[in-house]
């Protein structure tokens, strides 16, 4: 891929995020000039190496959790940094709303986590509510390894959002420099996984396509309509708090057809293909009517219309739930005393599935690490966030602290005792000496990373994430996993999927989402809300003629209220990315 970042105003990425509101107030960047070291004659703060403690509050759109992050990782902030965080979710106070109240207050908070790179962060920069880091050397001087490690990433900022010469904030997960490929690790993103012991009861039935799931399903459920404390079973249990301009869990069987979600649209990973979300023939409608038909066979939760992810976790653990779409929700499940028991969820997939992969990123994600601007020590702040982007930083995050879960053994990291059943078992208790608590309790509650964890480790020359490990690979696995690779001839889904060509690789570019003007923003509202609030209803609905009467009144509401409208626009900007891609290529 051609390294060379050009203007803004070029071509625009296919990720096309489209929510944003205008900034409700106006602040300042004089924190910028406190950056500097030495004691600041103005508020008194000191060095960063003296680690006083220091309390921060984090404003993040992406994290599930509200209040001080506490167990292991707060230790890990404390010992090395002195700070103390706490955290304030917009997704558990108030939504969108929070933001522009926060906005209006004119402090966002000491660190910002951005959900993407949208209306909200150019908002927030043109009100000056977040640090410039290139000001009296404040990325010169204390992030380094930031700009050592992803200097494609700063310089994406510093060109798209900063006009070529201020540095806002840096994406999460990318990649090093010149990597090309899949950056999925041993799993992927995405994948149709489900209890593989109850599959393998089942003779291991051939799976042609997404919708032949469901007679196996339904046989699963039959063989276990119980789970570990008694409650009855099913196939899908879903949650609505993910949604934004659809009903998410109706992407998710897009995505292992190769196809990603782009505003109002499901585009192809590798090729010149895209599908509105209304499309009679499209994999969002055949999502619904999957689902539907699936609730015809009581294969449906019926807490999916008001529960949120964190119960739909708890059913995972207790074993309610027999399909998952995501590997790493398979791990809720997979704990010792269950796969040890042969009892676990692996990847079964379909014939004819393609599945999406976000290529490598050394432009870095659009989720976005900022400093706020009213920052007392952003020196501080900025050391955090450059050891983030450390190979130090990111084995901590990734895989818990050196000594506790893992260590190094000739020049390669392996899991301790601990770190084999805490990493499996997130439930498992964390030392005291470690910050106490449940391990899963003391992972970063920020919600948001820095490298990707498939990147190489230049200290083990292995990825960072410990599933990868060959010490991992290599030990003795238990009985699924071991059942699964005799069973496929691989070692992980990655593989497997590679060997048979069923992976389509999305090519990153380094151009930001397009922005809708504002009334053609209104319009995505409300039409989105129409879209979400039918999805559901029709999932639901009593009968097949009441399906079809719900699908025909959400496709009339939409396209009244604009739908057609933001089609053509967000088609033309994903014809743009398809002659970016080429451009690139």
């Amino acid at each position: 891929m051609k390294s060379i970042i050009k203007k803004a105003s070029t071509v625009l990425m296919a990720s096309i995020l489209l929510v944003g509101l205008a900034a409700c107030s106006e602040g300042n960047n004089n924190a910028a000039n406190n950056a500097g070291s030495g004691t600041d004659a103005a508020n008194g703060t000191k060095p960063a190496d003296t680690k006083e403690l220091y309390k921060i509050n984090v404003y993040s759109q992406l994290a599930n959790f509200s209040g001080k992050q506490g167990g292991w990782f707060a230790k890990v902030l404390k010992d090395k940094f002195g700070l103390e965080v706490n955290i304030i979710s917009q997704n558990l106070e108030g939504g969108a709303n929070k933001f522009a109240t926060t906005m209006a207050s004119g402090n966002l908070g000491d660190l910002v986590v951005f959900g993407s790179d949208g209306q909200d962060y150019r908002d927030a920069i043109k009100a000056g509510m977040v640090l410039d880091w290139t000001q009296n050397g404040l990325l010169d001087q204390y992030g380094k390894d930031l700009m050592a490690n992803v200097p494609k990433a700063i310089e994406k900022n510093k060109t798209y959002f900063g006009d070529g010469k201020a540095v806002y904030g840096v994406g999460f997960d990318a990649a090093a420099d010149g990597a090309t490929g899949s950056a999925d690790g041993n799993t992927m993103t995405y994948q149709s996984d489900m209890r593989w012991d109850l599959y393998q009861k089942l003779g291991s039935p051939k799976i042609e396509n997404m919708e032949a799931i469901l007679p196996v399903l339904k046989k699963m459920q039959e063989l276990e309509p119980k789970s570990d404390s008694g409650r009855p079973t099913y196939a899908f249990s879903l949650w609505a708090d993910w949604d934004g301009n659809m009903m998410t869990l109706a992407k998710q069987f897009a995505a292992m057809q190769g196809y990603d979600e782009s505003g109002l649209l499901l585009v192809s990973a590798d090729e010149e293909k895209y599908q509105d979300l209304l499309s009679e023939d499209g994999y969002y409608l055949r999502t619904l009517k999957l689902y539907y038909d699936a609730n015809q066979m009581g294969l449906v939760d019926p807490d999916s219309l008001t529960q949120k992810f964190d119960d739909v976790s708890n059913k995972f653990r207790d074993g309610q739930v027999l399909y998952s779409w995501f590997p790493w929700l398979d791990s809720a499940y997979n704990t010792p005393n269950h796969t040890d028991a042969g009892k676990g969820f692996a990847m079964v997939g379909f014939d004819n599935q393609k599945i999406y992969s976000y290529g490598q990123n050394p432009y870095g994600g659009n989720r976005l690490w900022a400093i706020g601007s009213k920052a007392k020590q952003p020196e501080r702040i900025m050391e955090f966030l450059n050891w983030m982007y450390s190979p130090e930083g990111v084995m901590t995050q990734t895989n818990g602290p050196e000594g506790l879960t893992w260590e190094m053994k000739d020049g390669k990291a392996v899991l301790t005792d601990f770190g084999k059943k805490a990493l499996k078992d997130t439930t498992t208790q964390v030392p005291d000496e470690f910050g106490g608590g449940q391990y899963k309790d003391g992972t970063n509650q920020m919600n948001n990373t820095s490298l990707k964890v498939s990147n190489i480790n230049p200290n083990t020359n292995e990825p960072y994430d410990w599933n990868s490990w060959s010490s991992v690979l290599e030990d003795n696995p238990n009985p699924v996993d071991k059942s699964w690779r005799e069973a496929v001839g691989a070692l992980t889904p990655h593989e497997l999927l590679e060997k048979n060509g069923q992976i389509a690789v999305n090519q990153q570019l380094p151009e930001p989402a397009a922005i809708m003007d504002q009334t053609l923003n209104q319009k995505l509202n409300q039409v989105a809300t129409v879209i979400k609030q039918y999805s559901w209803r029709m999932v639901f609905a009593k009968n097949d003629q009441d399906y079809d009467k719900l699908k025909t009144e959400m496709i009339n509401k939409a396209k009244g209220l604009g739908y057609d409208e933001l089609i053509s626009w967000q088609a033309d900007q994903t014809k743009k990315v398809f002659e970016q891609r080429k451009l690139n290529s």
